[in-house]
């Protein structure tokens, strides 16, 4: 491809610049040859840099039970070399990993030899294995071996490991497992220089044209694609390589730009996510919802679809659905302690991912996001205003949001950062987590979460990598990009509007140009790229033509440069356009309710100097909702630059490992953590002790007490929190089996004489008694097993409702932990509750509230109720 001549710069920077016809990116070059046609000669970096030092780790059930976190087996890997030396399970490396001086070429066929005998001969001593951590995998569980790792093809996501084929098969060698793969793996197609040109009729869509080629076309290459992306059955698939509807995935497509573009395709595919009447949370962790419950996004797509419609018969077809699931969330969801609700960061639904490991499904559901939060408090608001319109009460759901608010303020602001924490997290006493995490932070700007002074700090202060603002930062070591160290365009877009509501041009800069970069180097709107280096290679997992990025990349259209917001009383208009994207831009053939507008945008700046309806001037920027026919809208902003303040760019970064604490006599004692200048101590989830050791003599005083450690690098990045260690004088531990039949099942590794099972036909309420010496404060949590699905996904996760002397308290959730892993026990969520002097009864029951996604499965063993006295300590 020929370089053509220089054009004007939208963005530079120096690993990439933003022209008006072009993206340069080193050697690589992005070209608009006009506005239906585009070419590339992107070439993916990954395979000439690929690491001949290959980390990886052994695997038991595809799940991380090898060695304790940050611990991994390596191999250099030479010149013609083609195996491994034989690993054993378990065995620790020694010695530091030398670093190669060459990358690995392409194409390489390597065998690992793994020594599993220290697993086999558990198994055939003890019928069970027992790792580091001392939890016990029984032999009736067992599923197989697999290799897990951070260079292509293996991978660190535990739970794709035979998805993926990368399970270890025996030798006839004794207890030696092997697998051969093709490490770095080459794509010649991937290599190719490519092209795009418009090949679909879109007539019948708003055609946009502006002084930037660029945007014209990348514009028309996101409109195809969303058009590509309709099923026969009249609804949106998630991507390329995602078919079906996604609740979360189409929620956020709509909101951004699809409940206008494509309305009745909209209104089908939210349909799809209805069941009970209840909307559908398709995907999540260890069984869907209540670990992750960010299906309240489906309420911001139907209010938004109503706003752009404003047809009266969806409006009271949705409200049944949206006020039954709020009422099932509030039931379920709601810690009393913060008025926050529980559940998975919305969107970021993958563990390690954005979470410790020693973080349980459990723990996650009892994290306090912020994301999730913010989607709580909107869907509050707009069922309130729903009752409004359709003249019902509007109680008491706006009270509800502003509980969700002031907890969201009260409870998640970091003070020392200027923006929010992205959770609050650590069982019985929970920390906030200072990472900063994109989606959440945007969206409590444009749900007016945040107050004005907030809102500007959030976009001052919070960190923008060179490729895009990253999911989260810092990063997290040892995790493959994905959500970690990953930039996501529907996420960007959001931000984006988020900047261009502060007024922050320089913001908002850098974020068109992530968007304008990945889509026009690749030639498609990917879901996701590697934060360290822009590519769309090296993910974990990656789809072209995804539905969301491809709405983002509209929404910079509509929402930025013509400020498009869709209201009860009509289409009101904000534009932002930073200076060097000044001139014309116009947009034809866009229907608003019974009306066709053609609306121009002149100048640049986001302060409105003229707005003309049908060449009248008006005082308000706004298209009335019950305008009919054709008219035109010629908005002149006044050309001045937005705010000139400041911004926050950062290098991608990532966090010290987690320390792994533990108790050693009286002393909490923890390994050390390469390159901490120093460790925080957690003491009932206040800091505590700060100390350069690794071991810190516990307090004697008090009944209880929880202990965390972080770890703290020089420049100034903490690492997570440990798993909670706790001190109790007083603990009770209740046998299921004493108050009710034991299971006659063949389920290992229970304590006592056996355990109960509960679904949705046994053991509905179970009555347990325990006498206590003293009234107070007491944790309560159960063992449980759940094999009826894996730790990632599936819609099977066991509820119960917990009453305490006849008071409902609270839920105990005991989520999903491997397919047909009965024998894998594991502790639920942690509740607080009171307690009498004498005889307490506890009821563990099954409530229409608590019904799963599945509906019909909602199963678990429970072995022990364990009760933890909390003392003032």
């Amino acid at each position: 491809m020929r370089d053509p001549e220089t054009s004007d710069i939208l963005y530079a920077h120096s690993v990439f610049t933003v022209h008006a016809d072009r993206v340069q990116q080193g050697d690589n070059l992005a070209l608009a040859l006009s506005p239906t046609h585009l070419v590339s000669n992107y070439r993916s970096p990954a395979s000439a840099t690929f690491s001949r030092l290959i980390h990886f780790n052994v695997s038991i059930n595809e799940k991380d039970n090898e060695l304790p976190p940050g611990i991994h087996h390596w191999v250099v890997v030479g010149d013609g070399e083609r195996q491994s030396p034989v690993i054993t399970f378990g065995e620790r490396p020694e010695g530091n990993p030398p670093l190669p001086p060459s990358y690995l070429p392409v194409n390489v066929p390597y065998t690992f030899r793994i020594d599993v005998s220290p697993v086999l001969n558990q198994f055939r001593e003890r019928g069970y294995y027992e790792t580091y951590d001392c939890t016990r995998i029984a032999e009736a569980d067992f599923k197989g071996f697999y290799l897990a790792g951070g260079s292509e093809p293996l991978t660190w996501d535990y739970v794709s490991l035979e998805e993926h084929g990368l399970r270890l098969m025996p030798t006839g060698e004794g207890d030696i497992y092997s697998l051969t793969v093709t490490l770095n793996p080459y794509h010649p197609v991937e290599a190719e220089d490519r092209e795009w040109r418009a090949s679909l009729d879109l007539s019948d869509q708003p055609q946009y044209h502006s002084d930037q080629p660029l945007v014209d076309a990348l514009f028309n290459l996101a409109r195809e694609e969303a058009r590509r992306n309709i099923e026969a059955d009249g609804t949106f698939r998630t991507g390329a390589e995602w078919g079906g509807v996604w609740t979360r995935d189409i929620s956020y497509s709509i909101l951004l730009s699809l409940a206008f573009l494509e309305p009745e395709v909209a209104k089908n595919s939210l349909r799809r996510k209805v069941k009970r009447g209840r909307i559908v949370q398709d995907t999540g962790s260890g069984g869907a919802w209540p670990v992750s419950t960010d299906r309240t996004t489906w309420v911001l797509a139907a209010w938004e679809i109503y706003r752009v419609t404003g047809e009266g018969e969806w409006l009271r077809e949705v409200f049944p659905i949206i006020r039954d699931t709020l009422e099932d969330d509030r039931k379920t969801l709601r810690d009393p302690a913060t008025g926050l609700y529980r559940g998975e960061s919305s969107f970021l639904d993958w563990r390690e991912q954005t979470y410790p490991k020693w973080m349980t499904n459990a723990d996650i559901f009892a994290s306090l996001n912020l994301g999730t939060n913010a989607v709580h408090y909107r869907a509050h608001r707009i069922l309130a205003e729903m009752a409004r319109e359709l003249g019902e009460s509007p109680a008491p759901y706006d009270e509800w949001a502003e509980e969700i608010r002031a907890g969201i303020n009260d409870h998640l602001w970091s003070e020392e950062r200027g923006y929010y924490g992205q959770y609050r997290y650590g069982r019985s006493h929970p920390v906030l987590s200072d990472r900063f995490e994109a989606l959440g932070e945007a969206l409590s700007i444009l749900f007016g979460v945040a107050d004005v002074d907030r809102a500007r700090s959030i976009v001052a202060r919070s960190p923008l990598t060179p490729f895009g603002v990253s999911c989260i930062y810092p990063q997290i070591p040892g995790i493959s990009p994905y959500h970690n160290n990953g930039i996501w365009p529907f996420v960007q877009a959001y931000w984006n509007l988020a900047a261009a509501r502060t007024g922050k041009e320089a913001v908002l800069s850098h974020g068109l140009a992530a968007i304008y970069r990945a889509a026009g180097l690749f030639l498609t709107n990917y879901e996701n790229m590697v934060a360290d280096t822009g590519d769309f290679l090296g993910t974990e997992i990656n789809s072209r033509r995804m539905l969301w990025s491809i709405a983002g990349n509209l929404a910079m259209v509509y929402r930025v440069f013509l400020g498009m917001e869709f209201t009860s009383s009509g289409l009101r208009f904000s534009p932002a356009v930073p200076r060097a994207y000044a001139g014309r831009k116009s947009l034809t053939k866009f229907r608003y309710r019974q009306a066709t507008l053609s609306v121009s945008v002149e100048g640049y700046g986001n302060r409105i100097a003229a707005f003309l309806l049908d060449g009248e001037a008006r005082e308000e920027p706004l298209v009335p909702s019950e305008i009919q026919g054709e008219h035109t809208v010629l908005i002149s902003l006044s050309n001045e630059e937005f705010s000139a303040g400041k911004s926050n760019p950062v290098p991608n970064a990532f966090s010290l490992p987690t320390p792994r604490a533990t108790r050693s006599g009286g002393q909490l004692v923890w390994p050390p953590v390469a390159g901490a200048q120093g460790y925080r101590i957690y003491r009932n989830g206040k800091p505590w002790q700060d100390t350069h050791r690794e071991s810190v003599e516990l307090s004697a005083a008090g009944d209880f007490a929880v202990y965390q450690v972080s770890a703290h690098a020089e420049d100034g990045l903490s690492s997570f929190l440990s798993e909670p260690v706790w001190r109790a004088a007083h603990v009770i531990e209740l046998q299921v089996e004493d108050f009710a039949p034991a299971a006659d099942l063949p389920y290992t590794g229970f304590s006592g004489a056996g355990f109960v099972e509960v679904s949705t036909d046994l053991n509905r309420c179970l009555e347990l008694e325990v006498t206590v010496e003293r009234a107070g404060d007491y944790l309560v949590d159960v063992r449980f097993a759940n094999g009826s699905g894996p730790v990632n996904t599936d819609n099977q996760c066991a509820i119960r409702s917990l009453y305490v002397n006849d008071s409902y308290r609270d839920v105990l959730v005991f989520p999903q932990r491997g397919q047909d892993e009965w024998s894998d026990w594991g502790w639920s969520n942690t509740l607080r509750i009171t307690l009498e002097s004498g005889k307490n009864r506890l009821h563990i029951r099954f409530e229409d509230w608590n019904h799963n996604m599945n509906v019909a499965v909602n199963r678990a063993m429970l072995d022990v109720v364990r009760l933890i006295a909390v003392g003032k300590g």
